[in-house]
């Protein structure tokens, strides 16, 4: 991918520039529970948004998408903003640093990236982190700490691109560190790193492929389900509630709200078991809380679908350690932790058996735990 962009930011501007990436991300384990208060292990992964950048000496922004095949240029005030949806994450991320007394001045810059679309591992995210580490790196000395590049992402998803997400996707692209896991308290913003390097397993997202479209909106409805078990209890978030305190309102909620806020409580302890069990090395009880996990966002939390609970299915059935859906649900990928000896089996009996019963293969995408947003080196 480098070559391919170097040769192309060659081709359209006559000169070289400074190449910078920036990671997609999976979630371990702790889904849910960031607009809770509570925690989430990200990691970033082997697959990036790449970009060559140079200064251009103007005040213009030149962008060509390779994987579009697409060109924009704007310049670096509000009225500038661009119509092209793809440019205004990165006219986003220009203003967001300029709103935080940043500089940015005009520049030329070619990008492409690996991580694959529509599967949940947030390549917008990818994208605005590897320009906000690089205008920092460029313009401004890295005088902007890591925390703000992250918020940066974020301001620009709410600000430019009408996505009202929290921090946990740009955090782990900007924090990414290579072999490790991240517990990040979206409270504090907190975090803590935990080796991941599993010997003897592999880690594999098996994408759907699909996207189930609702008439309602599910993800703002089952954050108010956990609003509204708060307010009962009394406690700013779902990270303050405990099972007792839950059975102790049960005939004063509705069942729905009930199974909500239980799932939520659950998963924040399982983000910390799984912690402890990474420390220990213990890999069983890793999967075992990914299973659960996958449960409760089947039952309780509903965010399942018949494809993601199939390829579950399919996953318990070849003894694969841990498997789970990951992310908002309704459709996208399941994470599964799956010992070397069981890997090839279990992909051909997924694809088998998925191609059977929907009319077509999930797309099968291998993960290494890498860094996050950084300088490519020449």
């Amino acid at each position: 991918m480098k070559e391919r962009i170097k040769e192309q930011f060659k081709k359209r501007f006559s000169t070289d520039g400074v190449i910078y990436a920036s990671a997609g991300r999976i979630n371990l384990i702790g889904e849910h529970t960031d607009y809770n208060g509570g925690f989430v292990f990200p990691g970033a992964i082997d697959k990036y948004i790449m970009a060559e950048i140079n200064i251009n000496g103007t005040d213009k922004v030149r962008v060509y998408s390779m994987d579009l095949d697409a060109y924009c240029e704007f310049g670096l005030n509000e009225e500038d903003a661009p119509k092209d949806q793809w440019a205004r994450y990165i006219f986003g991320v220009c203003r967001e640093t300029i709103k935080r007394g940043g500089t940015v001045k005009g520049f030329d810059t070619v990008f492409a990236g690996n991580v694959p679309l529509g599967a949940g591992l947030s390549s917008s995210a990818a994208l605005e982190s590897c320009f906000a580490f690089a205008l920092n790196d460029l313009f401004n000395d890295n005088r902007i700490d890591k925390f703000e590049l992250a918020k940066i992402g974020q301001s620009t998803e709410h600000n430019y691109c009408g996505v009202n997400c929290g921090i946990m996707d740009q955090f782990a692209s900007v924090f990414g560190k290579k072999d490790c896991l991240m517990r990040l308290d979206c409270r504090s913003l907190e975090h803590e790193y935990f080796p991941f390097h599993p010997e003897g397993y592999k880690l594999v997202l098996l994408n759907s492929k699909v996207k189930h479209e609702l008439v309602d909106s599910p993800y703002n409805k089952r954050r108010e389900s956990c609003e509204r078990v708060a307010a009962m209890l009394g406690v700013d978030t779902l990270r303050d509630a405990t099972y007792t305190m839950l059975a102790d309102i049960r005939d004063k909620v509705s069942d729905e709200d009930y199974r909500r806020a239980r799932f939520v409580i659950g998963e924040k302890q399982r983000v910390l078991d799984v912690c402890d069990a990474l420390e220990r090395g213990d890999y069983e009880t890793v999967g075992r809380c990914m299973y659960e996990t996958h449960d409760g966002l089947s039952r309780d939390y509903e965010v399942s679908c018949e494809e993601l609970d199939y390829l579950n299915d399919v996953a318990r059935e070849c003894g694969v350690t841990g498997s789970r859906i990951m992310g908002g649900g309704f459709g996208g990928c399941t994470i599964n932790l799956v010992k070397d000896e069981r890997y090839d089996h279990f992909i051909a009996t997924a694809k088998e058996k998925f191609n059977a019963k929907y009319g077509h293969e999930p797309e099968v995408i291998n993960v290494i735990i890498s860094d996050g947003a950084h300088k490519e080196e020449d």
